[in-house]
């Protein structure tokens, strides 16, 4: 691999869904090394009075039309509206994160993304959440308590302090050095940033 791109994202964030799926072979197609960054974009949103979906039902109603649009151009399986919003206590996002240090980042994010969706089931519960780490071989008592150390809790506010420097205020975001690109729709302008640069 030539070139390297950040991947930040939300276990929580609608749109992250498509770009879990695709996100991975698309950079891989492109020789980019991928590295997925969960970070709290909750936390950013709030800071920054950026509350997107929360009490507007007209762009709610078209944001989950427009992601099953692209669900259905790209081939992503999306069966109906999941529950939403998920996981208040961030809990996934911290098991994302003690996983992006141990290189099961991607396996875990896309399983925990395919319970919400396609399971409609919330992967912040401890019960889901369980089911999704057994499912991929991980002792989930043990992953559980890991994510929820204070070194852990650490890397996560770190990393959600970086994309604040970035200037992120949404997820997914791709960050190729200073450069930010929003959305699963920059996915592939993103890409060609990074190669070209």
């Amino acid at each position: 691999m030539s070139s390297r791109m950040d991947f930040y994202f939300f276990i929580g964030s609608t749109y992250c869904y498509l770009s879990v799926t695709r996100a991975e072979a698309l950079a891989a197609q492109a020789g980019v090394e991928l590295v997925w960054r969960p970070f709290s974009v909750r936390t950013l949103m709030r800071e920054q009075n950026n509350i997107p979906f929360a009490g507007k039902p007209v762009k709610m109603k078209y944001m989950w039309r427009d992601l099953e649009r692209r669900a259905a151009r790209f081939g992503v399986p999306f069966d109906g509206v999941p529950p939403y919003p998920i996981d208040p206590g961030e809990l996934a996002n911290h098991v994302a994160t003690l996983a992006a240090g141990e290189g099961w980042c991607r396996e875990f994010t896309q399983a925990a993304y395919r319970k919400w969706f396609l399971e409609k089931r919330d992967p912040g519960e401890a019960a889901n959440l369980r089911e999704i780490l057994t499912a991929l071989g991980r002792d989930a008592e043990q992953c559980i308590a890991r994510a929820s150390d204070e070194s852990v809790r650490q890397r996560y506010s770190a990393a959600t302090e970086r994309a604040r420097q970035l200037g992120v205020f949404g997820s997914p975001t791709f960050a190729v050095g200073e450069e930010i690109f929003w959305g699963d729709d920059r996915l592939d302008d993103a890409l060609a940033w990074c190669r070209a640069h």
